[in-house]
């Protein structure tokens, strides 16, 4: 079990099959980031959905997302927009989108999910875009946790696709 960073294998088929569009000015699917407090976690390529925990306030949850008891986090994460519609950098399509944060948050975080919570006739809610170990935790205590987004380029962006 562990965190390893990378784009979904679901989602490179997904794009093909039509069940994701991250076009910012089309009425883009509703994105999601879901925090992980451990490298426990079992967050891959091989991951095709966000799993709800048994328990949102348990601590660890049973799918080691961030808790919900007294942290400022909300359980499935927050909601990501994206920030330009996609855009080709070299031989790479890449998305950006807007950064995210909790306030008053008050947890550890070692990676994250996103996913795509819209619901697209023929396919899965909540579908796997990708997983990212942070490298390390990254612990908050009565502040504001921030995810801030890269460059929409080849060499930056966390969704690519070359």
């Amino acid at each position: 079990m562990a965190i390893t960073s990378a784009i979904a294998n679901s989602f490179k088929v997904e794009i093909l099959q039509g069940g994701h569009n991250f076009n910012d000015s089309s009425g883009a699917p509703t994105g999601k980031l879901a925090l992980y407090s451990s490298n426990s976690a079992t967050l891959s390529k091989s991951t095709t959905a966000y799993a709800a925990p048994t328990s949102a306030s348990a601590d660890p949850t049973s799918t080691y997302e961030v808790t919900t008891t007294s942290s400022g986090y909300t359980g499935g994460g927050n909601t990501l927009t994206a920030s330009a519609d996609p855009v080709l950098s070299g031989d790479t399509a890449c998305v950006k989108f807007n950064d995210t944060s909790w306030t008053s948050a008050s947890f550890t975080a070692r990676g994250c999910l996103i996913y795509n919570s819209t619901a697209v006739t023929g396919f899965t809610t909540n579908r796997a875009v990708c997983a990212i170990n942070f490298g390390s935790d990254k612990t908050v205590t009565s502040g504001t946790f921030t995810i801030e987004f890269p460059a929409q380029t080849a060499t930056n962006a966390i969704v690519q696709i070359a």
